[in-house]
This record gives C-alpha cells, structure tokens and sequence, in this order.
C-alpha cells in the first residue's frame, strides 16, 4: 500500500492512502478522530481502492473548526471531500459516524457502491433523557471521564490505542462535546423513514457492545436498511476497529472487494454490454473518445476514430445471434472481458475483449480477440460483405 498523504481537501483534514480507481471513506464517531482507522486501513486488501479519512469538523486536526456541529453540516462537508475526489465509493462509519456515511451515499445513489456501518447509531437518534445525554455531553475536556467511557463500553481496548485515543478526544472543545452529543442523540429527519440508500450494505457490531445493541440495530437500523448483511465481531465493544482490528480488516477487505466486483458487473451491463446488446451505432459512440482506436482480430489494421468504429461494431453486433459475457476484471483503467457468441446458424465463437478508458471514463482503446481461426475468417469476411461500400475492404480478411 502506498504512503499515507495527509492533505487538505475543501478545508477537510484528510489522509489518503493507495491510488485505486475506487475510494473507501471513513468517517470516524463520537469523541474520535480520523487516525481510530489507522489499524484497520494499513490491513486492508483491496487493491482496486484508495483509503480516505476523514476528521470532522470539531475534531482531530479540526478542533478549532466553527459549527453548527450537527448532521448536515458534516454530510456536506464530507460530501464535498468525495465530489472533490470524485471516484465511485464506499462510505464507512463508526457509530456517529455511520449516519453520516448514509446520508452522504443516500445522496450520490450513482457513485456509492456500498455502505459499511460499524456499531451505528441509529439515524434517527438515540433518544436519551436530559439527563442521560448530560452525562456524554459534559465530557468536553475531561480525560477521566471519557477513559472511564471507553473502558466502560469496549471489551479490551488496547492500552496504547486507550490513551491516545482519550488524550485526542480530551483536546475537543466542550461546546463540540455537547453539540455532537445531542447531533447523535436527537438524530436527522431522514432516520424515521426508510433508508433512502439502496445498494449493498454491511452492518458490524461487536458482541459485547452494551450501547449499540442487537435491538438497537434491529429496531433502528437494518428495519431501515432490509438490503443490508450483518455480522458480530467477537472479542470487541463499542470500538471493534480498535479492538479487534484484524477481524474488521477481514470483512472490510472482503466487503470493498465484493462491491467493487458489482458495480463493475452493473457498469459492464450499463456501458459495453449494453450498446451490444442495442446493436445501434449511436450507442457505441455514447461509449468512444473521438479519437478511439479499435484493434481486432477480425481486422487486417487497427480503425482509427469514433465514426469509423462505431460502424465496424455496430455492424458486428449484429452478425451475433447471441453474445454472453462470462468474466470481467480490471486493473487500473483497463477492463477485461471474456466472452462467448454464436453466429452463422449456431457457429460459436470465442473471445477476450480489452478496454482502456481515459479519466473521463470513455473508451481510448478496444482491443477485440476471437477465436477459433475458422470461426475469426468467417466473421471478418460477413463484416466485409455487410460494409462493402461504407468501409474500406481492405480492413478485413478474405478476397
């Protein structure tokens, strides 16, 4: 993984880690900062990411930042860190957190691949009495009471991890204290509702967590999110990420890398497969730069522009009489797709399709491999005869 870059992103208190087409953004909870990630991130194997965290506005090195300290400030501020970035993305969130990881997915529905929520509280608030909330909200500043919390509410935090932890929540101010107490207390409208984010979603508890309970989560939660999978982190409270951050790390790993894998498959489907499966010239183009460049087997020399191009394969696609996509993966801006089609009365045919985007996400380059030769020889000569007059012949094989 690459170095952590701590930057600036719209006045936003950010480390960025890794360089993958796709972010994972962690938004840290109540009393916290962005570095109660830091286990966690520096074991994750999801390559296809980069790792975003983010300090709220009040906390870590935003201690000094002016409020309101309240849901919707925040979910613009860290909505603005993931515009500005601008990658398709995983929202992650502890408990606070974690009704600011939806609302800020709930409002990108085309670039949010997954919703990942740790111990969360439930969006539309804890409900505390006055006086219960009082005792969370006056804990601005006082080291005791906050190591006293945590101790009270995890199941063995590790003892460095402890005082960091309480010597960075110690340094917020008490008005921000009792401001995010009452944010996560009396919660956001949108939480009496059903969840307005529909993709993939994940909900991690710790076993022995006695403040984000299985009822809570049940009753104030996964009711809002039906589409969402759950799962117990044993050994872990209120903080599973910095108690047992190996075991998060694991399905963190294993959550980004499923939700990578269907919004590739949904993108597939949406973009390259789609304009196949239309057989129009106008789709094809929908997907090229203008200067695109097609190689194939099925050609004697590479097709150099977008009007050229979408012809060869609108025409192409047409010769199909059906046409699977079997496997799909990606590295960087290149996506590979097997493939397997029938033509000429049943004839199959076999391929591997290679596509390389430019940042803009349009396609720079096609490259089209068939197989077997006889199948190849078939197609190409079909697509001469169907061109004949619109494309140079000599593009193909044959006579």
């Amino acid at each position: 993984m690459a170095d952590a870059a701590v930057v600036q992103v719209i006045d936003t208190a950010v480390t960025r880690r890794g360089d993958g087409q796709f972010m994972a953004v962690f938004v840290h909870g109540f009393l916290d900062d962005r570095h109660v990630w830091d286990n966690v991130v520096s074991q994750l194997d999801a390559p296809e990411f980069e790792f975003v965290q983010i300090d709220l506005a009040g906390s870590g090195a935003r201690a000094d930042a002016e409020g309101p300290f309240d849901y919707d400030h925040f979910t613009a501020d860290v909505g603005a860190v993931v515009d500005h970035i601008g990658k398709p993305f995983v929202m992650i969130g502890h408990s606070m957190g974690s009704a600011i990881a939806e609302l800020v997915a709930a409002a990108r529905p085309n670039r949010a691949m997954g919703l990942l929520l740790l111990a969360p509280v439930p969006l539309a608030g804890v409900g505390m009495p006055a006086e219960a909330i009082e005792s969370f909200g006056g804990l601005g500043g006082d080291k005791e009471g906050q190591c006293a919390l945590r101790k009270q509410l995890s199941a063995g935090m590790p003892g460095p991890e402890l005082e960091r932890i309480v010597t960075a929540g110690a340094q917020l101010r008490p008005d921000v204290v009792a401001a995010l107490a009452d944010c996560w207390n009396g919660g956001h409208p949108d939480g009496v509702s059903p969840s307005r984010y529909a993709g993939a979603g994940l909900v991690l508890t710790g076993a022995a967590d006695p403040f984000v309970t299985a009822d809570v989560v049940s009753a104030g939660v996964t009711s809002r999110l039906p589409q969402a999978t759950t799962a117990v982190v044993e050994g872990a409270g209120h903080w599973p990420h910095m108690e047992q951050a190996s075991a998060v790390a694991a399905q963190t790993s294993e959550f980004l890398e499923r939700t990578a894998a269907e919004f590739l498959a949904e993108a597939r489907e949406q973009g390259w497969t789609q304009a196949f499966a239309d057989k129009t010239e106008s789709s094809f183009a929908e997907k090229f730069t203008e200067d695109v460049v097609l190689e194939a087997s099925a050609l004697q020399r590479p097709a150099e522009g977008r009007d050229l191009v979408k012809v060869i394969l609108a025409t192409a696609s047409g010769i199909y009489e059906s046409l699977t996509f079997t496997h799909e993966a990606s590295h960087g801006s290149r996506t590979y797709l097997e493939w397997e089609a029938t033509a000429f009365g049943g004839l199959k045919l076999f391929g591997i399709t290679v596509l390389s985007k430019n940042e803009d996400g349009k396609i720079a380059r096609a490259a089209i491999h068939h197989r077997p030769l006889g199948a190849l020889q078939k197609f190409s000569g079909e697509l001469r005869q169907r061109l004949d007059g619109t494309v140079d012949s000599s593009y193909f094989h044959g006579d």
